[in-house]
């Protein structure tokens, strides 16, 4: 097989789609043929009714054609179940739709992870991919808005970093621009020129003829097929390669100790915020006077500190000293207004002078009991015998 074909992506065979039946039938493709290279922008243009939503739905596996072939990277995708379509679908097509859309219940970065829980990714690995494509399209700081919280225009670039999580060869994107100001539809082709020459596949429906500029190829349709078809950008000039959302992120935490990378010559290179500074036995030396001044600097700070603080007593100045004169008759006069503080007894006190005025009750010792049952045994013994 030589270049061209192995660059051949998708392949269209003699494709038709009818709708109704009988003399209500009405055909949206015709015999369509299309072959599309691996870094080719499209542009399909046309009348509405001329069917190009109809090609885009076919080209996403949305569709099923009524007779024709469809070739995927060489595999006939026109008679395979749904499930294998569903399989294609999430890891070779991304979408981009007119109206964006997005999920209202989700956040930003949520809508964007979306279609990696179909590939069976786990969640701490999908928000990641997703943080790292939103960083891309300038949204790191939005990704937990809710969709309603943005633009247009910001709407539309979730939607693209959404088509573009799984890495997909193909992006069909239809009518992107059709809501957006001109504004927001330069800043929209502008990402997705900088898509396409990344080595992206990118096929777009559009009305407005001014986008055209954009385009390595504009193909005008009118009544289900191809009338026109030309080709600003050669194959061979076309961009290879794969897209490449991912980057590296390093996100340093607070540690107490900052660390330590090895290098080939084994010193020590210490990393403190944004400073790098190689360990020798110079630096330690220097080092170690730095934390030597540090330590007397902070002993002296907290000193001050002490003697400023209003919480410790100061000592009595001369100033503070009260007058004599004035000031003692002032305070005699308050003192006859004062009412007298009561004297107050302490109970301890009054407690031990109660003992000592109670008399002491001797407690009855052993032997007094025994004399005494002894007492009551003899009586009850005398009454008895004077009853017989």
């Amino acid at each position: 097989m030589s270049k061209r074909e192995n660059d051949t992506i998708i392949e269209l065979k003699s494709v038709s789609k009818n709708y109704g039946l009988g003399d209500a039938e009405s055909k949206a493709l015709n015999k369509f043929d299309l072959t599309v290279k691996r870094g080719e922008f499209i542009m399909i243009m046309g009348p509405s009714g001329c069917g190009k939503t109809t090609l885009l739905n076919i080209l996403g596996l949305l569709d099923k054609p009524t007779s024709g072939e469809y070739l995927l990277h060489g595999k006939n995708v026109s008679k395979i179940s749904a499930r294998k379509k569903a399989h294609f679908r999430a890891k070779e097509i991304g979408f981009i739709f007119q109206n964006f859309n997005l999920i209202s219940t989700l956040s930003v970065i949520e809508n964007v992870a979306l279609p990696l829980i179909y590939n069976g990714v786990s969640k701490t690995r999908r928000l990641k991919a997703a943080d790292n494509i939103l960083e891309h399209f300038h949204l790191h700081q939005r990704e937990y808005y809710m969709p309603y919280q943005l633009s247009g225009g910001q709407q539309q670039r979730v939607a693209i970093a959404r088509s573009l999580i799984t890495k997909p060869s193909i992006i069909l994107a239809d009518e992107p621009t059709g809501n957006l100001d001109s504004r927001s539809s330069h800043i929209i082709m502008e990402e997705l020129r900088d898509i396409h020459s990344q080595g992206n596949t990118i096929i777009m429906v559009t009305h407005n003829p001014d986008l055209t500029a954009y385009a390595t190829r504009v193909i005008n349709m009118l009544d289900g097929g191809i009338d026109t078809d030309i080709k600003t950008v050669a194959d061979h000039n076309l961009p290879r390669g794969t897209i490449s959302t991912e980057k590296i992120n390093v996100r340093v935490l607070s540690r107490k100790k900052p660390p330590e990378i090895s290098i080939e010559s084994q010193t020590p290179v210490i990393v403190s915020g944004d400073k790098i500074s190689i360990s020798t036995e110079d630096n330690k030396k220097d080092e170690k006077k730095a934390e030597a001044k540090s330590e007397s600097l902070t002993e002296k700070s907290e000193k001050k500190e002490l003697r400023n603080s209003p919480y410790i007593a100061k000592p009595a100045s001369a100033k503070d000293a009260p007058k004599p004169g004035k000031t003692e008759e002032k305070n005699k006069k308050e003192d006859k207004h004062k009412p007298r503080k009561r004297s107050i007894v302490k109970l301890s006190s009054l407690t031990e002078k109660i003992k000592k005025s109670v008399p002491k009750i001797k407690k009855p010792s052993k032997k007094s009991k025994e004399d005494s049952k002894k007492k009551d045994d003899k009586a009850k013994d005398t009454k008895k015998k004077g009853k017989e």
